[in-house]
């Protein structure tokens, strides 16, 4: 698939997109869902090895492909990694999937209800290395916590500077200001969020597209203006907590919106499978998500 062919897919394909995109911090809880406990490994790399080991299983089983899942977004030493020999994005595109990679370094301590990215200081030979590769764009996820406008508004500040790095990089941006579903400001802070954005939106110049990784709001519908506005690419929405079920109902009351679940999508799978267990669950939970995404309540 060439750029065009990718902005076509995403822009417009019927499916939604697979987070495979956990880091350091959140590997072995990632690992311990897939039933492999933290004394396995006894070094870092090890570890890494096994969650590689995991997302090559999810990659190359026959459900996962372009006809339902229409991207993905990989971990950094995933995107650097081999498949049976071939770089990980390549083989992603060989099954219709357009490869998206993670490059926020975590989150800083909470201000202002907030907690921004940390600082990416060597962000440019990421991007340079990621689109060499034959990635399409990113992922960057900063949290909300409360409904402060200040806070809420420097997000979207830092989330749309790092993200015009990116366009400038010829990658796409996803922009991840997450609304934290536990809030007990939820419905006041997707507000607000959505005049932020929408504010930095209308300000976008030349031909300048983002895409967005929104939760879902408390209010179904509430960024309908998002999903509609010229500068978007495309809304997709995080699980943020939810289990697939829930998640998969509050995704279907939102017009236009499509997942990009991690957790929600991999919750049922296990390394103690058989690979014929293992590709009828990863089925099951795909079909749910991709009808979730596609049939709108």
């Amino acid at each position: 698939m060439q750029d065009q062919e990718m902005t076509s897919k995403i822009a417009e394909g019927k499916g939604f997109i697979a987070a495979l995109d956990q880091s350091g911090g959140s590997t072995p809880k990632a690992l311990k869902g897939y039933g492999i406990e933290e004394g396995a490994w006894s070094t870092e790399e090890e570890m890494y090895g096994l969650i590689h080991q995991m997302r090559s299983r999810i990659i190359t089983s026959p459900a996962f492909t372009g006809d339902k899942v229409i991207g993905a977004i990989l971990f950094e030493r995933t995107m650097d990694g081999l498949i049976d020999g071939k770089p990980v994005p390549q083989v992603l595109k060989e099954r219709g999937v357009v490869p998206f990679i993670k490059i926020d370094k975590g989150l800083e301590d909470e201000a202002n209800g907030v907690q921004l990215m940390k600082p990416m200081p060597t962000l440019d030979a990421l991007l340079s290395r990621s689109k060499a590769l034959g990635v399409f764009g990113t992922k960057e996820r900063s949290v909300i916590n409360l409904a402060n406008r200040e806070g809420i508004a420097a997000i979207v500040k830092q989330q749309f500077e790092v993200g015009q790095q990116v366009l400038a990089a010829g990658l796409m941006p996803i922009i991840e200001p997450e609304v934290n579903i536990k809030s007990p400001e939820r419905a006041a802070a997707d507000q607000i969020l959505l005049e932020e954005l929408t504010k930095a939106l209308d300000a976008l110049t030349g031909d300048d597209k983002v895409m967005l990784k929104l939760s879902l709001p408390a209010n179904p519908g509430l960024f309908d203006p998002l999903v509609d506005h010229p500068r978007v690419l495309r809304v997709v929405a995080l699980s943020g907590g939810y289990s697939r079920p829930d998640a998969c109902t509050e995704l279907a009351k939102n017009r236009g919106v499509i997942a990009s679940f991690s957790r929600a999508l991999l919750e049922d799978l296990r390394h103690q499978m058989t690979d014929a267990e293992f590709d009828a669950s990863l089925g099951a939970a795909i079909d749910e998500i991709y009808t979730a995404s596609t049939q709108k309540a």
